[in-house]
């Protein structure tokens, strides 16, 4: 039985204390699929720190922007590597900080293997998610604000957990460059009619996850600019 090939995209900025970690966990669990073959593809988005070289030691492929470009930028160049290899059936975007699980991965290639073009991670989902209370709030407020403005119902827009099948990713364009990129992929799915599908996942939030993400205030600003850039 031929085996899918998925990449993992990871999208890295000066990830140094975390990324070896969360590249060993991808690897010690993925290697238990013995149906699947697992690409670790590490955007490496301008690091001034020691992301690019436990990057290239621990994971399967780097690419690196020579410099800081953003979230949207990296994901865009995964996707796009994943795009023009040919050679991929699926691709999940997963957080190089260590929030996310590498078990739900699971969760995602099986709703992609049952025909669903976009899987979405989502914290809401998960009933013993614990959240910091004003992010929570947020979070609640832009998948409103999503949902408004692209037609497209989600419980967590922004959520960093993502699964891709061909069509999605031959379809799917990119053009913010922020972290407006996760509603942008909203208004690629209703675009493009590409059909979605939601996962429970659970998410560890650490004082360096929280460090490294979206602030609360920037969540609503980050909307604002999506929207302005949209409409040009």
């Amino acid at each position: 039985m031929k085996k899918n090939k998925i990449a993992i995209i990871l999208p890295a900025f000066n990830e140094g204390r975390v990324i070896k970690n969360t590249l060993k966990d991808l690897k010690e669990e993925l290697s238990k699929d013995k149906t699947n073959s697992y690409k670790l593809i590490v955007i490496n988005d301008g690091s001034t720190d020691l992301t690019k070289k436990l990057s290239i030691k621990n994971s399967d492929i780097v690419l690196t922007h020579r410099i800081n470009r953003g979230l949207g930028a990296a994901l865009a160049t995964g996707l796009e590597y994943v795009k023009r290899s040919r050679s991929f059936n699926y691709a999940i975007t997963f957080d190089s900080d260590g929030q996310h699980n590498p078990k739900d991965i699971k969760k995602a290639v099986l709703a992609l293997k049952n025909g669903y073009d976009v899987v979405i991670g989502s914290r809401f989902l998960s009933k013993d998610q614990e959240f910091p209370k004003l992010r929570k709030i947020i979070l609640q407020i832009s998948n409103i604000i999503t949902y408004i403005f692209f037609q497209v119902w989600t419980t967590d827009s922004q959520s960093g957990f993502r699964g891709f099948n061909k069509k999605a990713i031959e379809t799917i364009k990119i053009r913010t460059n922020k972290m407006e990129v996760s509603s942008e992929f909203f208004a690629e799915i209703k675009k493009n009619h590409l059909k979605l599908k939601e996962i429970p996942i659970k998410v560890k939030y650490t004082k360096y996850s929280l460090s490294k993400g979206q602030s609360n205030l920037n969540g609503v600003k980050v909307l604002i600019k999506l929207l302005y850039q949209l409409a040009k």
